[in-house]
């Protein structure tokens, strides 16, 4: 029945109604993306940031770091900051204002959690002198929903104090990730120390046969090879030449496709500085994804297990986060229940990641898919991928990137 007071006859109120609904889904669908649009240019600004600072530290060896682990305690540090403390995360961060901070970097946690195909242990812990009094309202309900930990503990004894804090790290990380606090890295003068750390490891949607890997050579530079247990596959990936980076790139999908290994080989054996140099512009990674086709590839990929420490102090101050590492120039106003000079004293990251075959033998079912995508009338072009010089490597959710790094042997 129809209200008297309805402007619309009954055969036009169930359309509108329909529109009405649709709207609703389509405002809700635009929300989604501006807070997926939100972390991913976050992860992508401060991934390329950081890397090009940790490649130039670490010369010719290989590395691996998570920018985008790092943006928790960041939109964390800016609810609980103001002025130009807060000021310096949001630029980063991509936000402008505590409640948005928080929807967007609930959504990047809760999205971590249910990446589907890798194993992904995260674990990030702001630890605090004990004489500093934790403002409730942060320590138990806004923290510890952006996955980040807060405690108290007690730098003076800094042997226990470090044991405890790795023993931690080290539950979280499927006892992956050991020792990330050394017992001379903090003392009785540490106010606040920032710990994060990564392990990860993924199933291929279509793995390597084991029995295809060999001992081969690998050249670190013009002159010097060493031996690695290079991985073979012949199957359709995403690839492209990119004239701008001078390189091969392959976008390995893990299983069930929610995660991706994306490989950036330069042309010349010595051609990976300059392609550092080059992916300091956050787009060009976005822009040469957008160039890649399918294509039929002979892929030689070695196995490698990076693990590395960063000093994110020394490196976080390099990209422009300087304030917060300031005794007298931060304002962490909300962490403490009284006024304090807060800073954070100090800053450690620890990230593990495995790459292997992924299985004893290659799936019948991922040859199948290999097989019907070469015959199902689509042109397929083949290229050969040989990565036997030092590449630079991202590990990818979706369109964000999750790890960066590069192998050296």
């Amino acid at each position: 029945m129809v209200s008297q007071h309805s402007v619309f006859p009954p055969h036009v109120m169930k359309p509108l109604s329909i529109i009405y609904f649709i709207s609703l889904a389509v405002i809700a669908t635009a929300d989604q993306k501006d807070i997926e649009n939100v972390v991913h240019g976050a992860s992508s600004k401060l991934t390329a940031k950081m890397f090009y600072e940790v490649a130039k530290g670490n010369g010719d060896k290989s590395f691996v770091l998570s920018a985008y682990s790092l943006l928790s305690p960041l939109a964390l540090f800016s609810i609980a900051s103001r002025e130009y403390t807060q000021d310096e995360i949001w630029d980063t961060i991509g936000t402008n204002n505590d409640s948005f901070t928080k929807e967007v970097y609930d959504w990047k946690y809760n999205r971590v959690k249910s990446i589907k195909g890798v194993t992904l242990k995260t674990a990030s812990k702001i630890c605090l002198a004990l004489n500093y009094d934790v403002y409730t309202d942060y320590g138990k309900g806004k923290w510890d929903s952006f996955g980040t930990e807060l405690e108290n503990v007690d730098f003076d004894s800094n042997v226990v104090t470090a044991r405890e804090i790795s023993n931690w790290v080290e539950e979280q990380t499927n006892h992956m990730i050991k020792d990330i606090v050394s017992t001379d890295s903090v003392n009785s003068f540490t106010r606040a120390l920032l710990v994060d750390a990564v392990y990860f490891k993924g199933q291929w949607r279509a793995s390597f046969d084991n029995k295809l890997t060999e001992e081969k050579d690998f050249y670190i530079n013009n002159r010097d090879t060493s031996k690695v247990q290079m991985m073979y596959r012949k199957g359709n990936y995403k690839y492209t030449k990119s004239p701008i980076l001078r390189s091969q790139v392959i976008e390995i999908p893990y299983k069930d496709g929610e995660a991706s290994l994306v490989v950036v080989l330069p042309r010349e054996i010595e051609g990976i500085k300059d392609v550092q140099e080059i992916l300091k512009d956050p787009d060009v990674l976005d822009n040469i994804r957008r160039s890649m086709f399918k294509a039929e590839v002979d892929l030689y990929l070695p196995k490698f297990r990076i693990e590395t420490t960063t000093n994110l102090k020394d490196v976080l101050e390099k990209v422009n986060f300087k304030r917060l590492f300031m005794q007298y120039g931060c304002s962490l106003y909300f962490i403490m229940r009284v006024l304090v000079n807060m800073y954070i004293s100090d800053a450690v990251q620890k990230v593990l990641i495995e790459v292997d075959e992924g299985a004893e033998t290659a799936s019948p079912i991922c040859k199948l898919v290999d097989l019907l995508s070469i015959f199902g009338g689509q042109t397929i072009h083949k290229f050969n991928f040989n990565a036997n010089h030092p590449f630079i490597f991202y590990v990818l959710e979706g369109n964000n990137v999750v790890l960066s790094g590069q192998f050296y042997s």
